[in-house]
């Protein structure tokens, strides 16, 4: 069903029905993108409303969480997905429904401060650019959001965004909103259901953007076709030593040979690993002992800085890597796939035919 759902929503909904582990969540389909150019914002948000909040009721039934607390908030991501693969063409927007007072549920519920200030920047930064579109203003500018990293790891005194702890996340969220009010003369929207519409639109609007229009031209691909969006419950990479989030291949993407191979970061969000602000790590234990061959690491440095999930993790890659094979073998292709780990549990985020 990728020409109605996309190509991201139709595998995320095959996975559910095979029984792979993959976070609720629900699919506004290719249609509606076509019908939103026609109509417009106003005339589509009307006509879908009904059925996402109803879609939302049921994302909140399945996690046990409710969209916008402030004891146990519902945390979503909302995605691109065209029915062939545009990689990094269209827009994404994660942690939405973290406001000022959902942070303090996601502490009560965790008890990781950190963690919870951590995903509030995230979402203000990613919204800040994709919705409210607060980026740099020429090519020699830099980007609003990174200067203000830079200048908090700068006062720090630290080189990693890891290294700032909860104050300075505080100061960060802050100063992040600023940047945003400041850019649109707008204040910052707290209302859940007002970041949801924002985000679902944007996502409608970044299938006509310079990127996604220029790499549709090049490969011939229509204008009509549309995108899909995806709705999900968070789950979350970063909310400690025990999660983490990474990319994999089921074969050598490179050379075709049947060996499983991707990379990890331990403590991060999905875009930390080809971001390049951290070294990610290898899956496997053969990948990662390649990797140390290549880049001079001493096997003792390897072991100690730069272990393989199949050696810190043996649990979750033993089903991490059963996954992989159940989808190469379903799909009957080779598979790139996403993946998290929440607190030592498993989930899927995304496959596709590599």
């Amino acid at each position: 069903m990728k020409n109605l759902l996309g190509g991201k929503g139709a595998n995320l909904a095959e996975m559910n029905l095979i029984g792979i582990p993959v976070p609720p969540g629900f699919t506004i389909t290719t249609e509606t993108c076509t019908e939103y150019n026609d109509l417009g914002r106003d005339k589509v948000v009307a006509l879908l409303k009904d059925e996402v909040e109803a879609a939302v009721a049921n994302v909140e039934r399945i996690m046990g969480t409710k969209f916008g607390s402030n004891e146990n908030p519902c945390l979503l991501s909302v995605r691109s997905g065209a029915r062939v693969s545009m990689p990094g063409m269209m827009d994404t927007v994660l942690n939405l429904g973290m406001n000022d007072n959902s942070v303090q549920g996601l502490i009560a519920r965790t008890g990781n401060a950190r963690f919870a200030w951590d995903s509030y920047r995230r979402f203000v930064q990613m919204f800040g650019g994709v919705v409210l579109g607060v980026e740099a203003k020429s090519k020699e500018d830099h980007d609003p959001f990174e200067d203000i990293i830079a200048d908090a790891k700068k006062a720090k005194g630290v080189e990693l965004d890891t290294d700032l702890d909860v104050e300075d996340l505080k100061q960060m969220v802050a100063d992040f909103k600023a940047a945003c009010v400041a850019f649109t003369g707008q204040p910052f929207p707290e209302d859940p259901w007002e970041q949801l519409w924002g985000s679902v639109i944007a996502v409608f609007n970044s299938w006509n953007n310079p990127r996604a229009t220029y790499y549709r031209n090049m490969h011939g691909y229509p204008s009509d076709w549309g995108t899909a969006v995806n709705v999900q419950a968070m789950v979350y990479g970063n909310m400690g030593d025990n999660s983490g989030t990474g990319v994999a291949f089921t074969r050598d993407a490179a050379t075709g040979e049947n060996v499983f191979n991707g990379e990890y970061l331990i403590n991060a969000q999905g875009e930390d690993v080809v971001a390049g602000v951290r070294t990610p790590q290898q899956i496997t234990l053969e990948g990662s002992k390649r990797w140390a061959v290549l880049a001079g690491v001493s096997e003792e440095d390897r072991k100690a800085n730069y272990p393989s999930l199949e050696e810190l993790m043996p649990v979750v890659y033993k089903e991490l890597d059963e996954t992989q094979d159940i989808l190469e073998k379903h799909y009957k292709d080779m598979q790139d796939l996403e993946f998290t780990i929440q607190d030592g549990k498993l989930w899927m985020l995304q496959t596709r035919n590599g």
